[in-house]
């Protein structure tokens, strides 16, 4: 698989999944509660939809592929390559009529995103990348992405979806940081990555994110210039308590001063 061949499979992924989810956005769409007793959970026919159709493209075009999803479960994990989908981030901003959503497309090799889509077909917007380089294509033209500088959490702009997702003593943690930034801002879920690498916004911090939310993201914000680890300043891939920062001088200010809120 090419570099030219992987970026043209990734839109058709990004098409057919679009294809799918845009007839049921701001509809009167039917919603299941998949989250029990851990807090509402949505999952709608547009995210199954999407991901079949994803997966049925993948398994078409490439067998031997493993696939992991967030709604129609796992298929060869160990497979030296491995699809890791997302087919709305942002279900309960997507149920709402916010477009602060996404469909979340990431490859894996040997268990390490080497690259990752964010496509928002309503908008009409896709940010991508290798780990490398990093594009945007969209209304606002074709352009490469680019983290930008920030020296210091006093002039850093804080995203995390919502603070009601942080559970004690990890929101604990976080209102450290908040308390130190010049901005901080609740929602977004992808796209607060996404404007990461676009140069928009300086700090993403979150807990719980399973590696579907995430897989995608880590090589389109490397691309940029930025990173992205765990708390603990490991790999994100698997998910967990993710920092994410355009520059790694504010990133590792976050990191030290969530420390001791670690363990």
């Amino acid at each position: 698989m090419t570099a030219v061949d992987l970026a043209g499979f990734v839109d058709r992924l990004a098409d057919v999944s679009g294809e799918a989810i845009r007839p049921f956005f701001r509809t009167s769409l039917s919603i299941d509660d998949k989250g029990g007793a851990h807090g509402f959970d949505p999952v709608t026919a547009a995210d199954r939809a999407a991901e079949a159709a994803m997966r049925a493209l993948i398994r078409t075009t490439f067998p031997g592929h493993g696939v992991i999803g967030e709604e129609l479960g796992t298929e060869r994990p160990d497979a030296e390559f491995v699809w890791v989908l997302d087919p709305i981030d942002g279900t309960k901003s997507f149920i709402s009529g916010m477009p602060a959503w996404g469909t979340l497309i990431a490859l894996m090799r040997g268990g390490v995103p080497v690259y990752g889509m964010m496509h928002q077909p309503f908008i009409g917007e896709r940010f991508f990348g290798d780990g490398s380089r990093s594009h945007y294509r969209g209304r606002g033209g074709d352009r490469a992405l680019r983290a930008r500088p920030c020296a210091t959490l006093k002039e850093a702009v804080l995203y995390t979806t919502s603070p009601l997702l942080i559970d004690e003593p990890d929101l604990t943690a976080f209102r450290e940081v908040e308390r130190q930034v010049r901005l901080s801002r609740y929602g977004g879920d992808c796209y607060a990555y996404c404007m990461v690498a676009a140069g928009h916004v300086d700090l993403v911090i979150e807990t719980g994110i399973k590696p579907h939310d995430i897989a995608a993201l880590i090589p389109i914000i490397a691309g940029a210039g930025g990173i992205v680890t765990t708390w603990e300043g490991e790999s994100a891939s698997s998910g967990g308590r993710i920092v994410a920062a355009g520059d790694r001088r504010v990133h590792a200010e976050a990191l030290k001063l969530l420390e001791p809120f670690r363990l």
